[in-house]
């Protein structure tokens, strides 16, 4: 009974000390308004982490000093690590905003002029530059139908056909 009882407490205690690292990126193919809707969900610590990392200084997602400056290197950092291909042709993300959700930020970014999509490409690797634990949950929606996958470390790359 001892050992069963000092067994949960080692599990317990890993499972605190080894947090998860996971994004989640949902994208959206809007036929009303021809777009890609694009969202891309990030614990704010890694977020932070990782921008200072890539770009240097104190980072404070939620109060920065400098909203436009917070918002370009957001913007600089999806765009180099979330790269997407409609229909084997490369398209650009436009950053929306972001905003906080619990212990996460959700960034939000569309792609404009996407009549319909029967391909979609991705090139996912955001965090690996932070983590090597990395997992980047995908969800995507289009032609009425959902598809999921999961990127492990170091794989980045996925296809969704319709």
């Amino acid at each position: 009974m001892a050992n069963v009882l000092v067994q949960l407490l080692m599990m317990s205690w890993l499972s605190v000390a080894h947090p998860f690292y996971v994004s989640m990126t949902d994208i959206n193919h809007n036929t009303g308004t021809k777009e890609l809707e694009v969202s891309v969900r990030i614990f704010t610590d890694d977020l932070e982490a990782t921008l200072r990392k890539t770009f240097g200084g104190k980072m404070d997602v939620l109060h920065p000093q400098d909203k436009n400056k917070m918002n370009q290197m957001i913007t600089t950092y999806i765009q180099s690590h979330l790269q997407l291909q409609v229909d084997g042709k490369p398209v650009q993300l436009s950053f929306v905003g972001y905003e906080q959700q619990e212990e996460s930020i959700w960034t939000y970014m569309e792609v404009k002029n996407v009549a319909s999509v029967k391909k979609l490409s991705l090139k996912n690797n955001l965090l690996h530059d932070y983590n090597t634990n990395q997992i980047n949950m995908m969800h995507v929606k289009a032609n009425g139908k959902e598809q999921s996958y999961k990127l492990d470390y170091p794989n980045t790359d996925v296809t969704f056909t319709w």
